[in-house]
């Protein structure tokens, strides 16, 4: 059984997560990325990527054999079939990864960053829970700045996502991001201290 305190990290889109996990690790704690995670288990030579040219042929390889996400992502959008099986093949893989990088930890506790934690019902991996949190329309502006996206696409990913509601309803902990980012970090280091606690409190299993 592993016995690592796993803090959950989630937070909808332009909430500013990755900012928050940065501020973690320059406390020396490690941190277990999803989107890294989802990266590496199709990397070339991967059982993923194998699974998936089998599946959607040649074409969705860019000419380094590395995966063309773009292409994947237009082969997969219209059709619900190829995404259920995309889903059902990368998931139960990428959870796999984050457990065994869950236990490779050596910090005091571990940061699971998951910008669908709520959504995949990831909380169950989890000890406590973080929602970093801000106003959906600083959401809407940062997202757009960010990714130089149109207003449209950003609302339909806000959309698609769990509602303010349903992640801070999943929070133990809730990092307010609608300022500055020397505020981040302020409730970041005082939060870090609480999870020291917490996690040396937790009898081991």
């Amino acid at each position: 059984m592993n016995n690592t305190f796993v803090v959950g990290l989630t937070g909808g889109i332009g909430s500013g997560k990755s900012a928050a996990t940065d501020l973690f690790k320059t406390h020396g704690i490690d941190v277990v990325d999803a989107d890294e995670v989802a990266r590496d288990v199709v990397l070339p030579g991967t059982t993923g990527l194998q699974s998936i040219v089998e599946r959607f042929g040649d074409s969705v390889l860019l000419s380094d054999g590395t995966l063309d996400r773009a292409q994947l992502r237009k082969l997969v959008f219209t059709d619900s079939t190829a995404k259920n099986w995309l889903n059902s093949l990368l998931h139960p893989l990428i959870r796999e990864r984050m457990q065994q990088l869950i236990v490779e930890s050596s910090s005091a506790y571990c940061i699971l960053s998951v910008p669908l934690l709520v959504e995949n019902k990831l909380t169950t991996m989890c000890n406590k829970v973080v929602v970093v949190d801000c106003s959906e329309s600083t959401q809407l502006t940062r997202a757009v700045e960010r990714d130089s996206s149109d207003v449209e696409t950003i609302k339909n990913i806000m959309d698609a996502q769990a509602t303010r509601e349903e992640r801070l309803n999943a929070a133990d902990y809730v990092l307010d991001n609608n300022s500055s980012l020397l505020s981040l970090e302020q409730q970041v280091a005082d939060l870090h201290h609480q999870l020291l606690a917490q996690a040396s409190n937790t009898p081991s299993s």
